[in-house]
């Protein structure tokens, strides 16, 4: 018979061995992460930080920035928030804070709870609108952690995890990854910018023409960390326009130069 020392030492052993089983290394991550895009989210129930239902169809129609978080972190997560903020408030700034909306998932379940998203919400600052914070139950989690390539483990203190942000467009398709625990402004901006000025999207409207023409003259600038409407590109429209008119100008007029010289002679 196993002695309880034996039998807490095999036990012990037996989780060690199944955590490590569980953990992934960077590059399976990162391919977890690329295999999501162009996959749809489920419709899931989650519940806000003030306690409010919440479901993933009430967000379709408008971009949507998603991360994932545990309240317990006080490393990677606050980073990522916090990181995160400066992008999120101006891309709310360049293109209307109802144009997209935001969510962090709390994905440790047990702990996560509505107060305690709020109080982490509180502590890193976040006071921008439609940026929510939700968690639900763990089957959900997974479920949504699953469809988005999102790996996190557990570990010493806490969870390790991919620090991810996925852009969703307005169908809850996964449009793009961003990676990292650090997000430069054009990382977060750039794709809002496709999806919500509509890139792609043919030109059957006065509206889609002015989203296509702010599309090519909204442009970044390193130094104030901040876009801008930017008229290069109608200076150099008109400029290149000028030049081919002047040509044609030119032609037209050796052309009958030289025609009034053959007739002469």
């Amino acid at each position: 018979m196993m002695g309880p020392l034996l039998f807490l030492a095999a036990l012990v052993a037996a989780y060690a061995s199944a955590l490590a089983a569980s953990v992934v290394t960077p590059e399976q991550a990162l391919a977890r992460g690329e295999a999501a895009i162009g996959r749809t989210l489920p419709d899931l129930a989650l519940v806000d930080s003030n306690g409010s239902a919440l479901r993933l169809a009430e967000l379709e129609g408008r971009p949507i920035l998603l991360s994932f978080v545990y309240t317990a972190c006080s490393t990677v997560c606050p980073a990522i928030i916090q990181n995160l903020y400066p992008a999120v408030r101006e891309a709310q700034r360049l293109f209307g804070p109802e144009s997209f909306a935001t969510l962090t998932i709390g994905f440790d379940a047990r702990n996560d709870r509505p107060e305690r998203l709020r109080a982490f919400a509180r502590v890193q600052g976040v006071d921008l609108p439609n940026w929510r914070f939700a968690t639900a139950d763990q089957e959900t989690i997974d479920q949504l952690a699953e469809t988005l390539g999102f790996a996190y483990w557990p570990s010493a203190g806490g969870f390790d995890h991919l620090a991810l942000v996925s852009v969703i467009d307005r169908e809850r398709v996964v449009y793009r990854q961003i990676y990292g625990g650090f997000f430069s402004t054009p990382q977060i901006v750039e794709p809002l910018k496709d999806l919500i000025l509509g890139r792609d999207r043919p030109l059957y409207s006065l509206p889609a023409l002015i989203d296509r023409i702010r599309w090519f003259c909204t442009v970044y600038d390193p130094r104030a960390d901040r876009y801008a409407f930017s008229y290069a590109f109608f200076a150099g429209l008109m400029g290149g326009g000028g030049t081919l008119l002047a040509f044609a100008l030119w032609m037209v007029r050796e052309w009958l130069r030289r025609s009034r010289t053959a007739r002469a002679r």
